[in-house]
């Protein structure tokens, strides 16, 4: 059976999550933006064998500690989709812009796209490309528990913002109508930032993408 924390990290608050099979212990660590000492301390206190490093997309809240995660427990980095590869190569840049005192650029080990399966343990998190907030965003969905990981696709109440580079709303709109809300009502999601929610509530009170909205 899947297990989650959520550990927000950095200035930003990033839901950061720790997601662990609770038969093998072995876990992944998905969106490890930084601080590490609280991700690390995490997989110590579960008792936790770490496998993979997923990300969703390569902002830096996001993205910032991946290469000191993936080397400190020598694992492979999967995720997020190939457009976010320039996200990839601006880290020194946001590294700069947001003040993070750590942070690397990195090479995935595998690029993610619609249709892919990650496994751990015997855990298989179903991918789902979701561009719209970055060209490259993908989101992990566990069918077994209904719960998803959203990223910065879908927030309660909210969306994600559409006016970085390579940004569009309209493409946002699409992938999480189309792409996330048939999976059904009932699935939980952790987003990027703040409270979780399910599907089946957005639909009704989102103000971006419920059925009445326009």
């Amino acid at each position: 059976m899947l297990q989650f924390k959520i550990i927000p990290v950095t200035k930003f608050q990033q839901n950061c999550s720790l997601f662990w099979c609770d038969k093998t212990k072995h876990a992944v660590v998905i969106d490890p933006g930084g601080d590490l000492d609280l991700i690390l301390a995490a997989i110590s206190e579960q008792g936790l064998t770490l496998k993979k490093v997923l990300l969703t997309h390569a902002h830096i809240d996001h993205a910032g500690a991946t290469k000191l995660l993936a080397e400190h427990f020598n694992v492979p980095i999967e995720g997020p989709h190939k457009e976010d590869q320039f996200w990839i190569d601006l880290i020194p840049q946001q590294k700069e812009m947001f003040g993070f005192s750590m942070a690397d650029t990195f090479m995935p080990d595998r690029w993610l796209d619609q249709g892919d399966k990650v496994t751990f343990g015997d855990i298989e998190l179903e991918v789902y490309f979701c561009p719209g907030h970055t060209p490259g965003h993908v989101v992990f969905f566990h069918r077994g528990s209904r719960l998803a990981q959203v990223g910065d696709v879908i927030f309660k109440g909210s969306i994600g913002r559409t006016d970085f580079p390579r940004g569009d709303q309209a493409t946002l709109i699409h992938s999480i109508r189309e792409n996330l809300f048939p999976l059904g009502n009932d699935v939980r999601f952790i987003p990027g930032h703040g409270p979780m929610s399910t599907f089946g509530e957005e639909r009704r009170n989102n103000p971006y993408v419920s059925d009445n909205a326009h």
